[in-house]
């Protein structure tokens, strides 16, 4: 059986919703047509012979059309487009190489800004970025809406966790120290107080945990903003993906793309996910150890909540312990309630199940009855990229010039921010952030015990 409970992070998708549902995520014309890669933009980039010449001619390379940004991102997720945004704010020249920006499993996340209530055992430097991407999302959702006039569905409403019978209360408990432990407070609620914060929950529930600085953001908007505010600030979009890293003289020049097309650059970000092991030319002992782990995830919907409309299901997100699976289930302001997720080593399969199906709307029916009245316009299957140790990628690689920013695992959405200052910051100082120590690739090579950083 599929394991429940965790968030998406970078993959595809296997979408069952109406056309109507399926489109609602597409960038809007205006923001397509800017961010293509156009013939004049690249005909300018070859006017620059100091660049095209710098040791990285191809003969093999059919194409001659070559542009030479400052900075190449590969991959448009909510952290390959988050860290162009910021990369192109700070004057750099910023090349995003992706088919389809904010269509991987950016699209499928459920959006949730969770460190406290998902803190997890040996895992409390993640949680400390965590809580620190955490506490700048406000700032970097109303600039982005501010810039663009984009929503990006930010809201802080804190997550409710419960448990379903004794057993499921004590693991809550447990929970409850672990999160102590990090310094964190959350305040434990008997079954009664559990529902007078959710009153449709089932009168079954235990108790519970309410984590009130937790908060979620919809992805899909997310993405769609970060992307019109990436092109805003001069960052330009090449709708194919990279086929190939190209090195000249021992460091990272560039890639040749899936068209054939070169991009010489003298920074390569790569950000693709769980596809980011996968990209060929990358020297032995370069490739970031990533894999795919499967999630399934369900959207559901209600009427639209608006100011003079009664209120949904749920006015937070909501995190289920049941007879020891966990399910959660985050509600939008639109009425579309979120419903997730499974966890499932099995390759970069992307098939919607109905097993999975079934055990997510059971679990979450056993959480809150009424979702039983709710429409299922959409069931998705996202690749999350998998660490060995579940933590992310962050900074430069045995390559010089290529930086890693990937295997974020269930945290790309949650992570989006510190990430995108963390590797923006490096590539205008060649200095990396205390921040990123824990994480650097080096982790995975260094002998057990030996320390990167002082």
């Amino acid at each position: 059986m599929p394991a429940k409970g965790a968030e998406m992070s970078t993959s595809a998708s296997a979408d069952v919703a109406s056309a109507d549902v399926a489109r609602a995520d597409v960038a809007s014309p205006d923001v397509a047509s800017a961010d293509v890669a156009r013939p004049d933009v690249a005909s300018a980039d070859v006017a620059r012979p100091d660049v095209a010449s710098a040791d990285v001619a191809r003969p093999d390379v059919a194409s001659a059309d070559v542009a030479s940004p400052d900075v190449l991102v590969i991959g448009g997720g909510v952290i390959g487009l988050s860290i162009a945004w910021r990369a192109a704010q700070r004057g750099m020249r910023v090349t995003v190489a992706d088919p389809e920006p904010g269509r991987g499993a950016s699209r499928a996340a459920a959006g949730m800004i969770t460190p406290i209530s998902e803190a997890a055992y040996a895992e409390k430097e993640l949680f400390r970025l965590g809580r620190e991407s955490q506490r700048r999302y406000p700032a970097f959702a109303a600039e982005l809406t501010g810039i663009t006039s984009e929503p990006t569905g930010y809201r802080q409403t804190g997550t409710l966790q419960v448990a379903c019978d004794a057993d499921d209360l004590a693991l809550l408990r447990e929970h409850q120290a672990l999160q102590e432990s990090f310094g964190m407070t959350v305040r434990r609620l008997d079954a009664r107080e559990c529902r007078r914060e959710e009153p449709m929950l089932d009168p079954s529930v235990r108790g519970g945990l309410l984590a009130a600085e937790d908060a979620s953001v919809d992805p899909r908007l997310l993405t769609r903003a970060l992307l019109a505010a990436a092109v805003m600030a001069g960052a330009d979009v090449v709708r194919q993906p990279a086929a190939e890293i190209l090195s000249a003289r021992g460091r990272a020049a560039g890639a040749v793309l899936a068209d054939g097309t070169r991009i010489l650059a003298r920074w390569v970000v790569l950000a693709a996910g769980w596809n980011s092991g996968s990209v060929a030319g990358l020297p032995p002992g370069t490739a970031p150890p990533v894999r795919p782990v499967k999630g399934q995830i369900l959207r559901l919907r209600s009427l639209p909540r608006g100011p003079d409309s009664p209120p949904g299901l749920l006015a937070r997100s909501v995190r289920g312990m049941v007879h020891g699976s966990s399910v959660y289930l985050v509600p939008r302001q639109s009425g579309e309630l979120v419903v997730g997720a499974t966890q499932e080593e099995l390759g970069a399969d992307t098939r919607v199940t109905a097993g999975g199906v079934w055990e997510l709307l059971r679990d979450a029916r056993t959480v809150v009855p009424g979702i039983t009245e709710l429409e299922l316009t959409e069931a998705v299957a996202g690749l999350r990229p998998g660490t060995p140790d579940n933590a992310p990628v962050l900074g430069p690689s045995a390559l010089p010039g290529l930086v890693l920013a990937t295997g974020h695992f269930r945290a790309g959405v949650l992570l989006a921010p510190v990430t995108a200052d963390i590797i923006t910051g490096y590539l205008t100082t060649e200095r990396l952030s205390g921040l990123a120590a824990p994480f650097t690739p080096q982790r995975f090579s260094r002998p057990a015990g030996a320390r990167l950083w002082k």
